[in-house]
């Protein structure tokens, strides 16, 4: 079920909301069960197939958490082989799902004269937000074996791993943000502010996945559609089409993490913040603490610090970031493209590193370029980079870079092209050309080109979901810190209420959130 439809907005939500609060002035047993049998039939309403399996994963790693954060006498004898048994069939069942085709190709082209089947994927489907309840399990058991958490309760623990609004596509989130929370009281109560906190967020993330994500998306489909039927991009459509797919991915899934943060907060649960203006970022190193801030705290929590980080010297830290990078793009997809993805990510974290020390003490060079260059670089590196996330295969990829290269040739959209008259034949089809491709009914090339700019400036002058409701909410102590600011200035009020019956209205078609497939 996705939060983009009807049956969600219209059906799911509000049971599940009335049932939740009527139960809990009761008892909080009682409201704590019927949400985690409403996370359940959420996961399970679009595909039952996946249903077994995570509750065979929920039943298997409370067992394990609860021999990690064991005291009894003895216990700590064998934490060790428990949490590797643990994470080892954590990962198994992972690997198996998502990446035993991956592997069985990359067999097959290995050894050239292999022909392995591969899995038939309808009989085995890769089971939605697999990675993310994988990951939060595993930090989970890290987190047990390090004794910083200690679960007795299996519906507790159940209900942190089913809860709906992050089941699905994250965030990321610890046993420790989450279970304080369900065992406060006063979550089971109605609160005004966070009720009116969490429909801002959860209005702001629908509108940049229905208005923005699903139309600028269209253009960076076109684009990768037209490679696979053998047409050649220019510069200007490569280059639309890739910023494209920058803009789509980021209000899809910053868009689906806002929709989680809102929706958790109608249920008194405040979630982490998950993005943070990442295309403000002014380097690589900002962008990754902007983007996905639950991955990137994940991967260095749980992968680059026990690799080493940097405590082993400036080459051991480069390898560590780079090997934590090429990790980070498998967990993200089941190809070679999104290895590179995480390489080249990795190479620009080493790079920005070695700039920064390298300069650091130097008074003729800073350490950091100034704010327009930098965020020029970075946002330059990062498109580049969302190519090879976007392609199906490495040849997709590469025809896009000759593109935005120029060497497939510059090509105006079609309505320019008649403007320039003024050049010499030969320069108007040599070289310039016409962006002659095929673009469906209801699209046009301009309006490609104007959907990027308009997304670039709300990207930077706009406020986040962070700067909204941040500093209303602490994570820390669950609760609100403000008595509704934001809506008692009644043009934001009738601003979002417009803004969500425009999303509504949107609702055309249910499209999926890009981040479901991993």
């Amino acid at each position: 079920m996705a939060f983009n439809s009807y049956e969600f907005l219209f059906g799911f939500l509000p049971v599940v909301f009335c049932g939740y609060f009527f139960l809990g002035k009761w008892s909080q047993l009682l409201a704590g069960i019927w949400l985690s049998m409403a996370s359940l039939f959420f996961y399970g309403y679009g595909d039952l197939r996946a249903l077994p399996l995570l509750v065979s994963s929920i039943v298997c790693n409370y067992y394990f958490g609860a021999r990690l954060s064991s005291s009894a006498p003895g216990a700590g004898k064998y934490r060790r082989v428990y949490v590797y048994i643990a994470i080892c069939a954590n990962l198994t069942v992972l690997g198996f799902f998502k990446y035993a085709n991956f592997l069985i190709r990359t067999i097959n082209i290995l050894l050239l004269h292999a022909n392995y089947p591969p899995i038939d994927e309808v009989a085995v489907a890769l089971p939605v937000g697999i990675s993310f309840f994988t990951f939060t399990q595993i930090a989970f058991l890290a987190d047990c074996y390090q004794q910083k958490v200690r679960e007795q309760k299996f519906l507790h623990y159940g209900l942190f791993v089913t809860y709906f609004p992050h089941l699905v596509a994250g965030p990321i989130i610890h046993h420790s943000q989450m279970m304080p929370q369900f065992a406060r009281a006063s979550t089971y109560r109605m609160d005004p502010a966070k009720i009116c906190l969490g429909l801002v967020a959860f209005t702001l993330g629908l509108a940049k996945k229905v208005i923005l994500a699903d139309w600028i998306g269209q253009y960076s489909d076109l684009l990768f559609r037209n490679l696979s039927q053998g047409v050649a991009p220019t510069l200007i459509n490569s280059w639309t089409g890739a910023l494209a797919y920058a803009f789509q991915i980021y209000y899809d899934f910053s868009g689906y993490s806002d929709m989680a943060v809102g929706l958790s907060l109608l249920f008194g649960v405040v979630l982490p913040i998950n993005f943070n203006s990442p295309y403000k970022a002014t380097d690589i190193i900002d962008f990754w603490r902007r983007w996905h801030i639950s991955l990137s705290t994940f991967l260095r929590d749980y992968l680059y610090i026990p690799l080493g980080g940097n405590r082993l010297g400036g080459a051991r830290r480069y390898l560590n970031l780079i090997v934590t990078m090429l990790l980070g793009g498998l967990w993200h997809g089941a190809s070679w493209t999104f290895v590179l993805w995480g390489g080249v990510h990795g190479f620009f974290l080493a790079v920005n590193h070695a700039w920064r020390k390298l300069f650091s003490r130097s008074t003729r060079i800073p350490s950091s370029l100034p704010k327009v260059v930098g965020w020029g670089v970075t946002s330059v590196s990062v498109v580049f980079a969302w190519v090879l996330f976007r392609a199906g295969t490495l040849r997709e990829a590469m025809d896009v870079y000759r593109g935005m290269l120029g060497m497939n040739g510059i090509a105006l959209p079609v309505p320019l092209a008649g403007r320039v008259h003024f050049l010499p034949a030969w320069l108007r089809i040599e070289f310039i050309g016409i962006w002659n491709e095929s673009i469906p009914a209801g699209m046009s090339a301009t309006e490609g080109i104007g959907l990027v700019i308009l997304c670039t400036v709300l990207s930077l002058i706009l406020p986040n979901t962070a700067d909204l409701i941040g500093t209303e909410i602490r994570l820390d102590q669950g609760n609100s810190a403000g008595q509704m600011p934001l809506f008692r200035r009644r043009k934001l009020a009738f601003g979002l209420g417009v803004l969500f019956v425009v999303s509504i209205l949107s609702l055309h078609r249910v499209t999926r959130f890009i981040y479901f497939q991993f």
